[in-house]
């Protein structure tokens, strides 16, 4: 129960500890591209585009740490020689970061009370110094250890054009500084992710402890650096910190044989709402592309908490694409167990939404809501595409959107960029400040319009955010093939302005879009269109109007509870 109760408390007070991360290596995609996503799920958080401008640095330069879900400032650190170009979770070296927050033990959140390092700022820093995921891991495992770290256990994927990495991180003890931690690299055929509980259980494939600074650990990165690959891409490698035993040991979490080590049942035990909040999204995106997954049904519905867990990563069945990914973020469960619209919650236009928080009382009973991967929740979704064929500068994309990912269309912001969007920074607008040329709040504007009359609007949203992905998606290849004519500068200037036209094009559509919503379902009824799209209107200027009323299997409900209270007498 202490569990559910934290959970419920950090999604109403605006926490990320309801984020999901999915990956997809680079052979396990249809185009060869290296796929990440991160849904940044904050109730009350308002969702912008973060961008570091690339710079070199002179000697006692410092960087300012802000929390990353108070805006806090947390203190200064020493700033880098030089530092790269950052836009939002991708770098110029098509090096992505993201996170999703898991908790685990209490005793070791915020242990130290000099830190000045949260998992946000670690991101941001370490996506600022980075050439390589592997590089990044580094970097970040040393900035944690030095200025000290300040959140919650963390999962954290690490991802650049070859490779895609897990990291579980946790707290050191009172009086200790930094994290232990294990990341495990994902076999460059496989899918993996995780939502808010710890992934990494027993040590699988090669296996070298990497206390910073070891022998083995500089070995270890020379190879990596002189550009040779100490490890099969097709297996598993575990990189983890020398204590990450000791440590369990010493708490008493673990009292096991080294090889029986299992990181999350030491550090993030499961319970229920790990299990049913948390595992089952990781589960419901398996599903999708892995047969075999109902073996682990009593898993992660939560029925059997001693039951086998699933891996960590799978062959899928099919090599996933771009839109694969998509889908997959707009997950709600359906046909699954799980599936959130099969009962009465869906409301009376099929809903596949819950009101929060997520768990609710009925008498003396507690019961819960289903959490699924697409949520209403979001500040920001997006997916960091990382392309190997293609120049650094050309190759990575972060498809970027605000609000849950169902709702929105995804629009492209290439790596390299000189500057974002006005609508996606957060001038003119905050979480009390609504404007229409914020993207957060037209995208939230317009979801907030189709959650509750669900299954009559939302299919006019559908068709405006396919047909703009659809668009973003076959410019792409031309888009790309331009900006390789020319040298580096131009061609960043070039994408950064088709960024800017992509960006405020989607705003306009979202504009058009929330016209079209009122005006065509005005007070639950429907007007007719034209062949185009548009409102019917005769040569007379009038409007054809239908009343769809309650959906059938609406109409259905009211009859059964209410039996004969609302039936019409007969002649």
């Amino acid at each position: 129960m202490r569990k559910i109760l934290f959970l419920v408390m950090m999604l109403v007070g605006g926490s990320a500890f309801a984020c999901t991360n999915l990956t997809v290596g680079k052979l396990a995609s249809t185009d060869g591209s290296v796929m990440i996503t991160y849904s940044g799920d904050n109730y009350g958080a308002f969702g912008w585009l973060p961008y570091y401008k690339p710079g070199k640095h002179a000697a006692g330069e410092t960087f300012s740490c802000y929390d990353y879900e108070t805006h806090e400032y947390l203190g200064d650190i020493p700033q880098a020689e030089e530092t790269y170009n950052v836009v939002g979770h991708i770098n110029e070296f098509q090096v992505s970061v993201t996170e999703t927050t898991f908790g685990g033990h209490e005793e070791l959140w915020k242990t130290d009370s000099t830190a000045i390092m949260d998992y946000g700022s670690l991101m941001y820093v370490t996506l600022q110094r980075s050439r390589t995921a592997l590089e990044a891991i580094k970097n970040f495992v040393w900035l944690a250890d030095t200025y000290g770290y300040r959140s919650e256990g963390e999962s954290i994927t690490f991802a650049d054009k070859e490779s895609v990495w897990i990291m579980d991180c946790i707290g050191r003890p009172k009086g200790q500084r930094g994290i232990v931690w294990v990341a495990t690299r994902i076999p460059d055929n496989c899918i993996s992710g995780h939502a808010n509980q710890a992934r990494t259980h027993k040590f699988v494939g090669q296996k070298l402890s990497m206390a910073y600074g070891s022998k083995q650990a500089k070995k270890f990165f020379a190879q990596i650096e002189n550009g040779k690959m100490p490890f099969n891409a097709l297996e598993p490698v575990v990189l983890y910190s020398d204590d990450v035993i000791k440590v369990a040991r010493e708490m008493g979490y673990f009292d096991g044989k080294d090889e029986d080590f299992d990181f999350a049942n030491a550090y993030n035990p499961l319970d229920f709402s790990g299990a049913r909040y948390c595992e089952a999204r990781m589960w419901s995106y398996f599903n999708r592309y892995v047969d075999g997954m109902d073996q682990y049904l009593s898993y992660a519905s939560g029925t059997d908490l001693t039951a086998e867990p699933f891996p960590l990563f799978y062959v899928p069945k099919r090599k996933l694409s771009l839109q694969d990914v998509r889908d997959s973020m707009r997950d709600h469960y359906e046909g699954t167990p799980f599936d959130t619209q099969k009962d009465c919650g869906t409301g009376i236009w099929n809903m596949p939404y819950r009101p929060t928080p997520l768990v609710f009382t009925v008498g003396d009973e507690e019961y819960f809501n289903e959490r699924p991967i697409s949520t209403q929740q979001p500040a920001t979704t997006m997916i960091c595409q990382m392309r190997p064929w293609l120049p650094d500068h050309v190759g990575g994309i972060i498809w970027w959107a605000e609000d849950d990912a169902n709702m929105v269309a995804y629009t492209p912001m290439y790596c390299s960029v000189t500057d974002i969007p006005y609508c996606y920074t957060d001038k003119g607008a905050d979480a009390a400040t609504f404007s229409f040329r914020n993207a957060f709040w037209m995208q939230n504007w317009v979801a907030n319009m189709v959650y509750p009359r669900y299954s009559a609007l939302f299919p006019d949203l559908q068709k405006v955010r396919d047909r703009l992905e659809r668009d973003y998606d076959s410019l792409t290849a031309a888009t790309d093939s331009a900006a390789l004519s020319m040298d580096k500068e131009a061609a960043r200037d070039y994408l950064t302005a088709y960024c800017m036209r992509t960006a405020q094009g989607m705003m306009d559509e979202w504009m058009a879009l929330a016209q079209k919503l009122i005006v065509k379902h005005n007070d639950m009824a429907v007007k007719e269109e034209d062949e185009n799209g548009n409102v019917y209107r005769s040569n007379t200027g009038t409007v054809k109007v239908t009343r769809p009323g309650f959906p059938a299997a609406y109409r259905d409900l009211i009859v059964r509870e209410t039996k004969d209270k609302y039936k019409v007498p007969k002649k």
